[in-house]
């Protein structure tokens, strides 16, 4: 479904994506790890049309994304997952999931709006108990829950997921990858961004590492979770990274 092909990023002088590639077929759950400023944000940001690109390609059932905006880039059936949520937090919980179709040309339909929210509440059943609730006054699991809920109201195809865990405790960041398998096997094709190697390995069927801009290792998920090179950098001691 995704392809990327020798994807280069800079902001100024500082290159930060130097000729990524990486695939994410159809129905698949793939997870892109790396520690802070290894360019998994900037991958999710060229893939969306938020930064530009100095090369490569990015395409999308085989159509290059070049060039679209991001709201046209939304409507090819791409929602993202951004880091650290970015909910509407003076709005309610209903507000927010509402701004998550508006790029679904039949989501004018009163009809189609109360089905797509009532399959969301069926999906996340909190967010139901605080429809009316600003958002802000949620949780931080809860607000990553709505997070998800808003990307899924516009029905994509495929879903951008960045750092979910993020400053979740450890009950809650279990809760969320159950939640991110299930839509998986309910068909839909997610590409995860995460720190969190070990979750993210758990449910993953394939996985890339990002360094310094770079895919230094790739495999199916179950043997990267036991490649020595990835356990010395994410989980083990003191470890400096995976090049060399």
């Amino acid at each position: 479904m995704l392809e990327i092909l020798n994807l280069k990023v800079a902001y100024g002088a500082i290159q930060a994506l130097d000729g990524v590639s990486l695939s994410v077929p159809q129905g698949a759950l793939v997870a892109l790890l790396g520690a802070n400023g290894s360019g998994k944000t900037t991958t999710i940001k060229a893939i969306t049309g938020l930064v530009a690109r100095q090369g490569g390609r990015v395409l999308l059932e085989g159509r290059d994304l070049q060039g679209l905006p991001p709201h046209e880039v939304v409507r090819r059936g791409v929602a993202v997952v951004p880091e650290g949520r970015r909910i509407f937090a003076n709005l309610s919980v209903h507000e927010n999931l509402l701004l998550g179709g508006y790029s679904r040309r039949e989501f004018s339909s009163r009809e189609s709006r109360g089905r797509d929210l009532d399959e969301i509440y069926r999906t996340f059943p909190l967010l139901a108990e605080r429809e009316s609730q600003p958002a802000g006054t949620l949780s931080g699991g809860e607000q990553q829950m709505l997070a998800l809920g808003r990307a899924l109201m516009s029905r994509p195809r495929l879903l951008l997921l960045d750092e979910p865990s993020l400053g979740l405790a450890p009950l809650l960041v279990k809760e969320v990858f159950n939640i991110v398998r299930r839509l998986n096997q309910q068909g839909v094709t997610i590409l995860l961004v995460e720190q969190n190697a070990a979750a993210a390995l758990k449910i993953a069927g394939y996985g890339y590492v990002l360094e310094t801009g770079r895919v230094v290792l790739e495999g199916p998920g179950a043997e990267l979770l036991e490649h020595p090179r990835l356990k010395d950098a994410y989980l083990g001691d003191g470890a400096d990274g995976l090049e060399g």
